[in-house]
């Protein structure tokens, strides 16, 4: 049998869920999907092996753009029973935007979930994320133009709030600059946590692990609709694998960029302190000198870090702020003693010897006679 139709076995399911043994509630988001499906499944499993016993939710999101999701919704509830998992269905009410419509839904399945962990005093919401989802994500990112924090992709545990921001696609929040990472616990207490179990692992076991029990699952046609990116990314996957640019892979390159990127934070995080950089005094200064001497990467974070702290128009798009880094680099190459940028409702000044960061004044609207 070859590896990837191995099914998971109890052994492997007690390691893929042990730093989840002392939360007294887990939250499952279960779509009735084979691994959403997989993932009910081996919890119920893995629970009844346990001593204390954590009890657990699952909350299925009914996001209303499809007519079959109701009855997927009814058949995760009936499986849930003969588990003996309390089960909840959460609709996304209202109008459903006619752009971004996967992006949009992915940010409102999100905000529900965490709702329902709040609703459950769970800090733990489980998804059922594979090595093929990294795979696809950072295909996604890399064709997005995303930096390094985009390319990283999803880690095992990473904090809701951060998921549920609207940020543009292709865009990273100023400078990885927000000091945000993801986490390698469980959270923080009353800090709600996504983890993904499954991120090692490959979807055919999964599929293999639900034959193997002889559990029925649901198949979304939207996961293979060519309107949507990432339908059409996971078309390309076998081709891409002939190559050589496997899932693994591609998630090898996750970890590698992930941890890369976690070493220019914490780089930047010391730099900012040992400037003394202090968003309470109401603006930011930079010395001329100091950011000439920087690597760019770290001045741009930097004036990321700045700009999200003084402004207040939200996260900065990475080109958005790599164009005004490379004006504001050229002007001090070439001496200039003015420059003048609005950025994200900051306003980036040059002023003798430093660079100046602070909040933009109020704009002027015109009156139209």
């Amino acid at each position: 049998m070859a590896t990837a139709e191995v099914p998971v076995a109890d052994a492997e399911a007690d390691l893929l869920f042990a730093d989840l043994a002392d939360e007294p509630v887990l939250v499952l988001a279960i779509s009735g999907g084979p691994d959403s499906t997989a993932l009910i499944y081996l919890a119920a499993r893995w629970q009844a092996r346990q001593k204390p016993v954590p009890r657990l939710v699952a909350v299925t999101i009914d996001h209303g753009l499809r007519p079959e999701a109701r009855r997927e919704a009814a058949a995760v509830k009936r499986l849930a029973g003969k588990l003996g998992i309390a089960h909840r269905t959460v609709r996304w009410s209202g109008p459903k935007p006619s752009t971004g419509l996967q992006e949009k839904a992915r940010v409102a399945r999100y905000r529900l979930l965490q709702a329902a962990a709040h609703a459950a005093d769970a800090r733990c919401v489980l998804t059922a994320h594979t090595i093929d989802d990294q795979a696809e994500t950072v295909l996604l990112r890399m064709a997005r133009g995303s930096g390094l924090a985009g390319i990283g992709s999803m880690a095992r545990v990473t904090a809701l709030a951060a998921l549920v921001r609207p940020d543009s696609p292709g865009a990273r929040p100023a400078g990885a600059a927000s000091g945000r990472r993801d986490s390698g616990g469980t959270g923080k207490r009353g800090e709600v946590v996504l983890v993904r179990p499954f991120l090692g692992l490959q979807k055919a076991r999964l599929v293999a692990t639900l034959r193997a029990a002889g559990v029925a699952f649901a198949d979304d046609p939207s996961n293979a609709d060519p309107r949507f990116t990432r339908a059409r990314l996971r078309k390309l996957m076998p081709l891409l694998a002939e190559e050589g640019l496997t899932a693994h892979r591609l998630a090898h390159l996750a970890r590698r960029v992930r941890r890369s990127e976690d070493a220019l934070e914490t780089i930047t995080q010391f730099t900012a302190s040992r400037l003394g950089l202090d968003p309470d005094t109401g603006r930011l200064i930079l010395d001329r000198h100091d950011l000439r001497t920087m690597p760019s990467d770290i001045v741009l974070r930097l004036i990321g870090r700045a700009i999200g702290a003084m402004g207040d128009e939200g996260p900065v798009e990475l080109g958005k702020l790599e164009a005004l880094g490379d004006a504001l680099m050229a002007a001090l190459a070439s001496g200039a003693v003015r420059f003048r940028r609005t950025l994200a409702g900051a306003m980036v000044s040059l002023q003798r010897d430093c660079i100046i960061i602070e909040r933009a004044p109020p704009r002027r609207h015109r009156l139209r006679g």
